[in-house]
Formats: structure tokens, sequence, C-alpha cells
């Protein structure tokens, strides 16, 4: 009888331990969540790197690690729920990413280089990040926290300390090229645009108008890199102020037949180096416009005008294919 009892005894203790160790062999699995072919290859990697090895280091191929001097240090930014945090960039927003869905964001009604950002939920605790590209080429990073009171809720991200040129730029911008440009670098138009402001060179004295007080005169073209800059001077020689309306560039038949429509093909400029909206009485104003290479077949010409608002004095000039073709290389030109 007691014999019995032992064995009894003896076999819930071997089905219990069989038991616990069942569980237990379920959870190492649960935690782990790995496949077998993902654990075998790690285990070989240990054997080949030793103790040191991490998943991150180890690409196919040959490669190497990117290092911090690649880095485009970010911003800190902190968002809440309750209140909107905007961001004033120095030139037109052309793309924005948000690291996932704790943010949202958008452009300020009736201002495009005005980004508002905010919280999407009333909290939360993981950091993420907001990047956007201007329309000058710029990249700007940021990493973006919850906080119940942002410190910051108005940021302006314009360098006053740095004048934004390729030899003084502030360390966390990062020049995009733009598709509307070619491939022709953001910074660079800018700089040869100022570089031709500067120097202030008339190499055109044949093509102008002058009527009403006013003068409207185009001083140079040149070319470089598929693109064309075309710099012009309004002079107001009067006393009342010319208030620009617009300028439009449009390449227009020569001879028009009587009853015919004119056929206009209209220009818009990539950029202007000091477009101004007013020209004050005795006084003059000079601005470089940038645009996209192209000629002009015999047949047409080109047609710059620029008009006064609420006025009658407005301004044209005609330019010649052989006017674009002589276009000075903007190589021969020493860009300051």
């Amino acid at each position: 009888m007691n014999y019995k009892l032992f064995l009894l005894s003896l076999i819930a203790v071997i089905s219990m331990a069989s038991t616990a160790f069942a569980g237990t062999k379920s959870v190492k699995n649960t935690d782990v969540n790995v496949s077998s072919d993902t654990e075998q290859v790690a285990e070989h990697d240990m054997n080949v790197y030793g103790g040191n090895y991490t998943d991150g280091d180890k690409f196919d191929g040959l490669t190497r690690k990117v290092g911090f001097d690649r880095m485009i240090p970010p911003h800190a930014l902190e968002v809440c729920y309750d209140k909107t945090t905007h961001i004033i960039f120095p030139a037109e927003i052309v793309y924005v990413d948000l690291g996932n869905e704790n943010l949202v964001a958008g452009l300020a009604d009736g201002a495009k280089n005005v980004l508002r950002v905010k919280s999407a939920f009333k909290s939360f605790k993981q950091e993420t990040n907001l990047s956007v590209i201007t329309e000058d080429g710029s990249y700007y990073s940021f990493n973006v926290k919850f906080a119940k009171e942002p410190l910051l809720l108005n940021i302006e991200m314009t360098d006053f300390l740095h004048d934004g040129e390729a030899v003084n730029r502030p360390n966390n911008a990062q020049e995009i090229y733009l598709e509307r440009l070619g491939s022709e670098s953001p910074m660079l138009v800018k700089l040869i645009m100022k570089s031709i402001y500067k120097q202030n060179k008339r190499e055109i004295k044949h093509i102008g108008s002058k009527r009403f007080g006013v003068q409207f005169l185009l001083k140079s073209i040149y070319a470089n890199n598929g693109l064309l800059y075309f710099h012009t001077e309004l002079k107001n020689t009067s006393n009342i102020p010319f208030d620009v309306d617009y300028v439009s560039f449009k390449i227009v038949d020569k001879k028009v037949i009587k009853r015919t429509a004119m056929q206009e093909q209209v220009l818009e400029p990539l950029r202007a180096q000091n477009y101004v909206t007013v020209v004050h009485g005795k006084t003059s104003e000079r601005t470089v416009f940038a645009m996209e290479k192209f000629t002009i077949p015999d047949d047409k010409q080109l047609v710059i005008e620029i008009a006064e608002k609420e006025g009658g004095r407005h301004q044209s000039f005609v330019i010649e294919n052989e006017d674009i073709v002589r276009a000075n290389v903007i190589d021969e030109l020493s860009i300051q």
C-alpha cells in the first residue's frame, strides 16, 4: 500500500515538472519574437565579430558608418495641444515632412513661408521630428517634443549672424537642388544675381524706352548653366512715385495680320534680385531676373513690359534673338 502511494506521488511530481518546463519554454519564445533563422545568423555573427557586435553595424557589401561630420544638427522644438507654434522661414516652403501622427502642420493662410505646428493629441511621450525644404534650396531639421507650456511659440529661422552665402552658412541648413532650376544650385543662382546687381555694368545701350518722365532700360544679359539673367533699371525723373503693378516677359509675333489674334507666349521668371513695388520720384531701382534658357524664332520677339498700378506710364522694350545669343557668359564674371 505504501509502495503504491509512493509511485503515485512520483508520477505527480514528474507531471508538474514537465508542465513547468513547457510553460517556461513558451514564455521564452514570446519574449524573443524572432525566427529560428534570425537566431542562427545572430549566433554566427557573434562568433565571427565577437561580443561587441551589434546588428546595426552590419550591411551587405562594403560599407562605412555615416559620420557626425555629415549630420545636419536639428533644432529643438516644443509643441502642445492648446497652442500653435509658428515657424517663419526666409523663403517659400516647398516641402514638409512630419515624423509621425503626433504632429499636425500646415501653411498659415495667405503666407507661403510660415508653418504652423501643434500636437495632434493632448500629450505624447515619444519624441518625433519635422523636416522642411524652402524655395531657396535650404533644408531645416527639427526634433520635436511635447510640452505643456512651450517656451517658444513664434520662431524666425532667418539667421542674422550669417548672410546665407556659401562661405558663411548656418550649420543646420543644407542646400537642396530644385527642379525648377534644373542642375543649377539655388545658392549659386542667388550669388550670381547679387554679383550682377553689385557690379552694375551697362553692357547693352540700345534697348530701352522713355516717356512721361520714366525710363526703363535693359543693362545686360548673362548666361550660365541653362539660365539667363536679365539686368533691368527703372529711372523715375518725375516727382510722382511709380507704383509697379507687374513686370511681364512675352514672346510675340513681329508682324500681326489684321483680324488675326496675336500669339503670345508668357515666360515666368524663376528668381528676382531686388524686385521693387515702388520707385519714388527722382530715384531709380535695378532688378536682376533669372529665367530658363530660351531662344526666339526669327518671326518673333521678346517684349519686356513694366506696368504702373492705377496709372498710364507703362514702359516696354523689345529684345531680338541676336541680343539673346550674344549674352555674356557668367563664368567671366567675378562672383563676389
